[in-house]
């Protein structure tokens, strides 16, 4: 029986040295992982050089960005609210911005081109 079980730690400590060799292996060195060199397109070799913080072209997009988001929300959102509620609001009629034309009846005149609006048609089935 001693000859199995001899056997068996033998194999035991093969498996456990594999293991460790295993591990170690897995273990990455300062040089990995070695990556092959990006190949980027024309446009993404763009925004990779547009985007280095400290680019004079990326500072003056920043300002831009600033002052047109400071005009809309400071000048024109503000300037459009008064000017809607000033029109549509506190604006009254005859003086208001939105007017309605009179109603005009068969009979009435037209003012514009003084003919008078002919009477209905009748309807000829009376289905009312």
């Amino acid at each position: 029986m001693s000859g199995s079980a001899e056997d068996e730690r033998l194999r035991v400590q093969q498996l456990r040295a594999l293991r460790r060799r295993w591990l170690r292996d897995q273990e990455l060195s300062p040089r990995e992982p070695v990556l092959p060199p990006r190949q980027l397109g024309t446009v993404a070799a763009f925004w990779e050089r547009f985007l280095q913080p400290g680019g004079l072209w990326r500072q003056q997009v920043h300002q831009a960005y600033q002052t047109s988001r400071f005009v809309m929300l400071r000048v024109l959102l503000p300037a459009w609210a008064i000017t809607y509620y000033v029109k549509y609001h506190l604006q009254k009629s005859p003086h208001g911005v939105v007017t309605t034309n009179p109603r005009i009846f068969p009979g009435d005149r037209i003012l514009e081109t003084g003919e008078i609006m002919p009477p209905l048609k009748e309807d000829p089935h009376g289905h009312h």
